[in-house]
């Protein structure tokens, strides 16, 4: 067992855990479901069956993650977000052959007790902010926000919005890397 678990962590056979992953308090970790290595999974985490998560993903306190989502490696979940896995929810009603799939791609923030409707992926590096309720697709970078999230701006891959010059040049000011805005999409130009 290359991962650490809290005691009060239950953590269901059949699923495939990586090295140096940290499982905190009353977190349950669900059969099928695939998590990467130098995951850390806070406490009271869901992580339903199917569920894969890369490697570097960040899981606060209070998260549920419901069959259908997959997080990229280096993603960030704030505290208390939530995942949708069927559009048209019915307690009397099985649902489980309509679930959607949801993306979270790459290096993608989703800020504290945001809630993602399923079927949207989730952009490269995008941000999305505490409470935004995400209803659509989201692009690499973009920086949403709002009940439902719109777009306010352009993220870096350090997560500082960026500032884009009339030739659609931005920097990151702290890391000096370069994008470039055009056509309505970012594209990471490096140093």
């Amino acid at each position: 067992m290359g991962y650490t678990a809290h005691e009060t962590a239950v953590i269901d056979e059949g699923c495939t855990i990586g090295e140096g992953t940290k499982i905190w308090h009353f977190s349950h970790i669900m059969p099928g479901c695939t998590i990467g290595e130098r995951c850390n999974i806070g406490q009271n985490v869901v992580v339903s069956p199917q569920v894969v998560l890369g490697n570097n993903v960040k899981i606060q306190n209070n998260v549920s993650i419901y069959t259908g989502v997959i997080c990229e490696d280096d993603v960030f979940l704030g505290p208390s977000c939530v995942f949708t896995n069927v559009i048209n929810p019915r307690s009397a009603v099985a649902r489980k052959d309509e679930y959607r799939q949801t993306i979270v791609k790459k290096g993608a923030s989703i800020g504290a007790n945001a809630t993602i409707v399923c079927g949207h992926n989730i952009g490269s590096f995008s941000f999305i902010g505490a409470g935004a309720v995400v209803t659509k697709e989201v692009p690499d970078y973009a920086l949403v926000v709002g009940n439902p999230a719109r777009q306010m701006g352009w993220m870096s891959r350090n997560g500082h919005k960026l500032a884009f010059d009339n030739q659609g040049m931005a920097t990151c000011p702290e890391t000096g890397e370069r994008y470039q805005l055009k056509d309505n999409r970012v594209r990471f130009l490096g140093e």
